[in-house]
């Protein structure tokens, strides 16, 4: 008996979204400051068919506090980036990574009594 081979083992798997070197340059300054701070403490990164992820958190255990994500299928409507808190809500979204960014220039307001 023969081996046949179909034509679907010869197909390439489908392409995954991952930040660029230069997007990476980017997140990880913000992230250096932020770490530096004392706000962030831990990231995780996660590529995919259609997005790519890079989450913050505070506590490893804990959830993200943020999540920076790249989608190229909402790259014609608001922008390909996105700042996500918890519950999937957007906080910043727009088509250039270094605006969306400035979302952590903002100042902490101290109370002060």
């Amino acid at each position: 008996m023969q081996n046949v081979t179909s034509i679907a083992d010869y197909r390439a798997p489908p392409p995954t979204v991952f930040f660029h070197r230069r997007e990476l340059d980017q997140i990880l300054r913000v992230y250096g400051r932020m770490v530096a701070e004392g706000e962030w403490r831990d990231y995780a990164m996660n590529d995919g068919a259609e997005q790519a992820v890079f989450a913050v958190f505070r506590r490893t255990s804990e959830m993200p506090l943020y999540r920076i994500v790249k989608c190229p299928k909402w790259a014609k409507r608001q922008g390909a980036y996105a700042i996500l808190a918890p519950g999937d809500q957007i906080l910043k979204r727009g088509h250039e990574l270094e605006t969306v960014l400035r979302f952590f220039d903002r100042k902490k307001l101290n109370v002060v009594d």
